[in-house]
């Protein structure tokens, strides 16, 4: 499985709604570090989920992936419907996968882009 395949299926997962698919394809030891979220594990990862981020997820578009050995780069579009409006923020994620797992990810998106979406 290539290193997009295993990507793919977790945001399919994840954006969905489907937790307990998106574990998979993480592994034990996944860090996570992101502008509104940081993780040291699969487990502080999971629970530091919004359950509200999850209900306003709308899917994603893929804009473009690169990919170099054990590391992957995707460039997306996270959509999202809320009380305030609808839209997609632009996102940028860096991940490294080992056996068919993601163990590191590196988010970057524009806080104030995503804010702008979010009620109060």
């Amino acid at each position: 499985m290539k290193n997009s395949d295993v990507f793919k299926a977790y945001i399919d997962a994840f954006t969905a709604g489907d937790l307990d698919t998106a574990r998979n394809y993480i592994a034990d030891d996944f860090t996570f570090n992101g502008p509104m979220l940081k993780a040291t594990n699969k487990k502080e990862f999971f629970d530091n989920i919004s359950p509200d981020l999850l209900s306003m997820t709308r899917g994603y578009t893929m804009l473009r992936q690169f990919e170099d050995g054990s590391e992957l780069c995707s460039i997306y579009e996270y959509n999202l419907e809320t009380p305030v409006g609808q839209g997609a923020v632009y996102m940028v994620e860096w991940n490294k996968v080992r056996d068919g797992q993601l163990t590191s990810a590196r988010l970057l998106f524009d806080t104030a882009q995503f804010s702008a979406l979010m009620p109060g």
